[in-house]
Formats: structure tokens, sequence, C-alpha cells
């Protein structure tokens, strides 16, 4: 199915909307989850099994036209798999002990790190908006971090972790362009089973597993538990599935837009919902001038496309043939 072309106007709209909103319903569901279970890296294995397995059950029955696995494909998306699940892993271990308005912050620090490791990489100097915008967000998040009365070292350590994967899958996805000609859903299955291996690994290293599982089997006897994981694997899998589909659909700049807008409304629920905020003046104006340049940001991005979009190009034969 050719995504990219003016047929389906209402397709973008759907696959930022669904990205939006399964992204906000992500971080609270995963918080609701690791309050009642703290094994982090079992959660995240489990949400990649679940993965796996319906993909595999779709092609089987017939409901996906998915491709099976390529061995050369998969060897150029090991690496961007590994870097991607370090990122969640360490984003959910982070939710443990960081509230989610500040975790929001802390991840909106991407985009300067990602600046930073393109400098070293040799690229042009981004503009002078985009710059500033993205050293507002980080000033927002020092000074929100130093109105935190709920600080935690620990959590604070895994969501800049996170914030460091994050980029350098960024980067890589970049520079690879492994991606190109994969569909929404055979991105999401190269990428949970190439994540698998690394996954149980880490939980038997790490010694999660087996008491994560005596755990969970001992928890499954709650009802309201049993729901909240079992929304939290199958909203693993939507996340997945709309931000692949809004970034093919629309582009990588929608959908970090989308993560900003979002992160604005996740900010604001998360001072009321599930707890753990303690309000206090400098957090507060931290995280108003934390968003502020997340919204700065992707401003100066767009007048960043729109300029260059704007600008008279040959065209090449890989261009020609996808129109």
């Amino acid at each position: 199915m050719d995504y990219n072309t003016d047929s389906a106007p209402y397709l973008s709209l759907f696959a930022a909307l669904s990205y939006g909103g399964a992204s906000m319903a992500m971080v609270f569901i995963n918080k609701a989850v690791l309050m009642q279970y703290a094994h982090s890296m079992t959660l995240l294995t489990l949400q990649q099994l679940m993965t796996t397995l319906l993909i595999r059950f779709g092609r089987v029955m017939g409901y996906t036209k998915a491709r099976g696995l390529n061995i050369l494909t998969a060897k150029k998306l090991i690496f961007v798999s590994l870097f991607y699940n370090a990122n969640v892993a360490f984003a959910l271990a982070s939710l443990k002990g960081v509230n989610i308005p500040m975790y929001i912050a802390i991840k909106r620090l991407t985009p300067l790190a990602v600046l930073i490791a393109g400098f070293f990489s040799g690229k042009g100097r981004p503009t002078t908006q985009v710059i500033l915008s993205v050293l507002l967000t980080a000033a927002g998040v020092l000074i929100a971090a130093l109105g935190d009365f709920s600080f935690d070292l620990f959590g604070y350590s895994m969501a800049f972790t996170s914030v460091f994967f994050q980029t350098m899958y960024l980067v890589l996805v970049e520079k690879s362009g492994a991606e190109d000609g994969l569909s929404s859903v055979e991105i999401m299955y190269y990428n949970s089973f190439l994540s698998l291996p690394f996954l149980l690994f880490l939980i038997v290293a790490t010694g999660e597993f087996p008491a994560s599982m005596s755990m969970l089997f001992a928890k499954s006897i709650s009802q309201s538990f049993l729901m909240v994981l079992l929304l939290s694997l199958v909203m693993g899998i939507v996340l997945n599935y709309t931000m692949f589909l809004c970034t093919i659909v629309n582009s990588a700049l929608t959908t970090t837009i989308v993560g900003v807008l979002k992160g604005v409304g996740s900010t604001t629920l998360g001072f009321f919902l599930l707890g753990g905020v303690q309000v206090h003046g400098l957090n507060v104006m931290g995280l108003v001038i934390n968003t502020m340049g997340g919204v700065w940001y992707s401003f100066a991005k767009y007048q960043q496309k729109k300029k260059k979009s704007k600008l008279p190009r040959v065209m090449s034969d890989a261009d020609i043939d996808r129109r």
C-alpha cells in the first residue's frame, strides 16, 4: 500500500491523532503497572513477545501481508532494534521513581542530544531558533528539577540514559535508512523479534528472572492488575504501530511535533493522575519553560521544513518511481 498519495488525505490526520493518543495513554498505563509491578525489563519483554506472536499469528492466518524475516534486512536493523529497546527499557525504569511531568520534561531533551550528536558527526549548523528552543527546553528541565521535592537520583539517571539511547536510535535510523521499503507492521515485527534474545539475556543477567515471573503469578489473582497489565501489553503494540505508521504516512518531523504536543497534555494530566507530584512554584515554572521550549522547537523545525520544500530540486529516479 502506498501511504504517500493524495488519495487518502484523512489517513495522515488519523495516523497523527492515533499516535498522539496512544503515546499519551501509554505513559500513564505503564506508570500504573510499575506502581504495582516494579520489574520493568520483564514488562518490556512481555510486550515485545506479545507483538511478535500476534504479528506472526496474523501473517499465518492471512490477516496481514507482512513479509517474512529476511537475513539481510535483519542485519541492518539489529542495532536499531537494540538501541530502541534500550531506550524503552531505561524509560520504563525511570518511571518507577520519576513523576510523569518530570519524565516528559527530561525526554524533551532528545532534540538537544540529537543536535550535539549531529555537531560531532559533521552535520551543518542548525538554525538560531532551533538552538535557542532546545536550550530553553534544557533550562526548563534544570529549573523544574531544582523544585522537584520528589527527586529520585536513580529515576533521573535512568531517564537521562533513555534520552541517550533514543538519540543513538534516531541517528542510526537516519544514517542507515534501514527502514526504507518496509511497512509499519514489518518494522514492528523485526523490532520485536530481534529484541527478544537481548531482552531475555538482560532479565536473567540482572536477576529479574525468575523472581519477576513468581511475582507476576502471585499478582495474577488481582483482576484489576491483570486488566492493567493486559492493557499495557496491547497498548505497547498499538503505540509501536501508530508511531511507525505516523512516520511512514507523514514524516519523522510530524511524529516529533505530535510527540511534543502530546507531552503538553500529558504534563498537565500528570499533576492530577496517579499522584507522585508535590507542587512547587519552581517546579511548575520549569515545566512551563520546558513545554514552551518544546513547542518552539516544533515550530522552528516546521518552518525549516517548509522553507526546504519550497526550494527547487532535480527529481531523482527514485522520486519519479515513488510518484
